[in-house]
């Protein structure tokens, strides 16, 4: 099979190497032209992810619509370029080519699901999600990986996994579409929370805590918007807020780290090179949160820390002084 990627950052370049082991032939997009010439000339990208020695099978590009004479696409790109992506796309992307979003996070200027923004630019396009607990950095390796592929149409699930599926990596298939994408953004932002735990030395019982209550906070917002209880404990929903809130390789969870450490915000974010998502999705996640009426403290209180300067200490001590309830009830 001949896919293509669109981004080629760690995670991008990760996918293209997991497709070209499982057989693919990949034609992988990048913005830089030293990111092609690195891959195409040593099999490697040495800006992204140095060190790992990739698969002959892919071919890098700087020519965008090289990626859609295929026969699916993962688009890789920052979920906030998403739209304007597409946009330069729709009167060239195939309608038999299905677009499949392994970017995790919510167009923050609208609040709508990267599903969405799909089949607002794409509109004949069929719509697919791969998300889950992944590193790119292990999956790139080979390391064992296991995450969720996502659609309604049972044949271009069957291409996904086909395409992607070898001994280190296994996609399990799901028809939820939605409950993935809500996964996938919204444990970014706890992420931030659970390494502000981890910067200010609170102890592993608050973040269990976080990640308990957490996972509460995503399943409302996901079944609110038409997901199901079921994905969000999955890989695709526990299995990525696990992973993502407990290691300094999440680049949401360092984030928060710095915070707890005391860094300003705005420090943190000039000093580095990769965008942590949860930033974005903390804003999209709070006005989705006021206008479906879905209770989301957590991440509430992480816009606040972000977006409002509100101090760590203020944000702990409302958290844990809110009025008591049932642990099950809404």
């Amino acid at each position: 099979m001949k896919i293509g990627v669109i981004g080629a950052g760690a995670w991008g370049t990760a996918l293209a190497n997991t497709a070209a082991n499982a057989g693919s032939d990949v034609v992988l997009w990048a913005r830089e032209t030293e990111v092609c010439q690195s891959i195409n000339e040593k099999q490697e990208n040495e800006l992204f992810l140095k060190g790992v020695n990739l698969n002959k099978n892919i071919k890098a590009t700087n020519d965008i619509e090289e990626a859609l004479k295929t026969e699916l696409v993962l688009l890789v790109t920052p979920a906030q370029f998403l739209r304007v992506t597409l946009e330069g796309l729709k009167d060239k992307w195939p309608s038999n080519v299905p677009a499949v979003i392994c970017s995790k996070g919510i167009e923050q200027s609208t609040g709508k699901l990267l599903s969405t923004v799909i089949h607002e630019t794409l509109p004949d396009v069929k719509v697919a999600v791969l998300s889950g607990p992944a590193f790119a950095s292990e999956v790139a390796i080979n390391l064992p990986t296991a995450v969720t592929v996502a659609c309604d149409d049972d044949a271009v699930l069957e291409k996904i996994i086909k395409a992607t599926a070898n001994p280190a990596f296994r996609p399990y298939a799901s028809h939820d579409i939605v409950g993935p994408q809500i996964g996938g953004s919204v444990k970014n932002v706890l992420a931030i929370a659970s390494g502000i735990i981890e910067g200010k030395r609170l102890g592993n019982n608050a973040r269990a805590a976080l990640i308990t209550r957490g996972l509460a906070e995503m399943t409302r917002l996901a079944v609110t918007l038409g997901g199901t209880k079921e994905s969000l404990t999955g890989l695709s929903g526990l299995g990525d807020l696990t992973l993502t809130a407990s290691s300094m390789q999440s680049r949401n969870f360092s984030l928060g780290a710095a915070i707890g450490q005391g860094e300003k915000f705005s420090d943190i974010l000039a000093s580095r090179r990769t965008v942590s998502e949860g930033v974005y999705t903390a804003s999209a996640v709070k006005n989705l949160s006021n206008e479906l009426d879905c209770d989301m403290p957590i991440c509430n209180a992480v816009y606040d820390l972000l977006h409002n300067g509100t101090d760590v200490e203020e944000v702990v001590s409302r958290l844990m002084n809110r009025p008591l309830k049932k642990e099950l009830e809404k």
